[in-house]
């Protein structure tokens, strides 16, 4: 036995070793938030020629092309290969970055916060801490419960997933709660609210500090040809329907013919359009407003955030607007409670909210708007959903 013990020791010594070693070196820490909220972003790339760090707080600019580029900032090259980059003052938010690595896209090896953003890409998040983004945090308090459910839609002939938050006591409560419908927008799939939009965190801190009603928060995947996001799907046998699919309406009877019945039929929900709320983002937005149109006695609390009456044939997509003024009359006449609508004054999509607006003036339809900086981003997303919780189901 002591010659076996010594011929194993002898064969992970040099794992050990190299272990040791790699213990010993200096980890690089990034990224690494300093005084008044200063960042200092590391990557050691000894072989790199260039190295840049893009982050969607960093604006567009003309490249040159006709076409707009997002801004990057270049990081120098110091000791032991280590390149960095100093960024002052940083704002209290989530935020998204990458480096780019001679020319190619390289998440932060340092930083084990990652998020993905649908099929478009992934990237490396850092927190700044302060009152703007206190409610993305998880914070001291009783917490909600995030769960993946699969169910059936026969209106799409899928096994799909969402996901469903219930609110802090809710497995120890005989009570029923009121419904928010959380959509989200072009790209993206169920995976995004809970994630990106920090969507559990915001519910538990508004609930904890009694600024929103207890509720639960349906986050569906909006994309009718998939069954769940691309990462933990089965491999469907049908053609993507792409951008089109966002204006055949099969996700909006999905929603009203399979999702709600199902999450009435199996949580402690309470009925009536008066407990159920409805509002999405971009294309989450579109949908909204579809189902609304559609079934103007099914909610009473609407929130359209980055959309409005787009031109959406540059996308390829043939919207019928024949019947929206009576659309908009009929569900006048349903009377929500709320009919919300938030865009940034750089979204892309800003004049189509302009138009929606102008619409609806003219029909005298009542609603609340919510004009705010930046653009069609999660900045201004999570944002719009902390104002929206507060104003339901009052």
């Amino acid at each position: 036995m002591k010659i076996l013990s010594c011929v194993f020791f002898i064969a992970i010594f040099p794992w050990l070793a190299g272990a040791q070693e790699l213990a010993q070196n200096a980890p690089v820490v990034s990224p690494e938030l300093v005084e008044e909220n200063t960042v200092i972003f590391r990557i050691q790339a000894p072989d790199a020629n260039s190295v840049k760090l893009s982050g969607n707080w960093m604006p567009n600019a003309p490249d040159g092309n006709g076409g707009f580029a997002q801004e990057m900032v270049p990081l120098t090259l110091g000791e032991n290969g280590v390149w960095s980059a100093t960024i002052q003052a940083m704002e209290p938010e989530l935020y998204a970055y990458a480096f780019m690595v001679d020319g190619v896209r390289t998440l932060d090896p340092a930083n084990k916060n990652i998020v993905r953003d649908g099929r478009f890409s992934t990237a490396s998040v850092l927190y700044v801490p302060g009152p703007a983004s206190d409610l993305y945090w998880a914070k001291a308090g009783p917490k909600g419960s995030v769960e993946a459910v699969w169910y059936e839609s026969p209106t799409l002939g899928l096994t799909r997933r969402m996901f469903v938050y219930t609110p802090p006591g809710y497995k120890d409560s005989n009570a029923d709660y009121p419904v928010l419908y959380l959509l989200h927008g072009g790209g993206g799939d169920e995976e995004a609210w809970p994630s990106l939009g920090a969507a559990a965190n915001i519910l538990d801190n508004l609930i904890n500090a009694g600024q929103a009603q207890p509720m639960l928060v349906v986050m569906t995947n909006g994309n009718p040809d998939q069954a769940a996001a691309f990462t933990v799907s089965p491999k469907l046998d049908r053609v993507s329907q792409g951008a089109g699919g966002m204006a055949n309406m099969m996700f909006e009877k999905s929603l009203v013919n399979d999702v709600i019945p199902y999450v009435e039929a199996h949580y402690q929900v309470k009925r009536g359009k008066e407990n159920r709320a409805l509002t999405g983002l971009s294309m989450g937005g579109l949908q909204t407003m579809n189902t609304t149109f559609e079934n103007p006695g099914l909610f009473d609390y609407i929130g359209v955030m980055s959309m409005g009456f787009a031109d959406l044939s540059r996308f390829g997509i043939e919207v019928d607007h024949s019947k929206r003024e009576q659309q908009i009359r009929d569900l006048k006449a349903a009377a929500p409670s709320l009919y919300w609508i938030a865009c940034g004054k750089d979204d892309f999509l800003y004049e189509s909210v302009v138009t929606m607006r102008s619409k609806l003036d003219e029909l005298e339809f009542p609603y609340i708007y919510r004009e705010s900086p930046g653009g069609h981003t999660w900045t201004n997303w999570r944002i719009y959903l902390s104002e929206f919780a507060p104003m339901l189901f009052k």
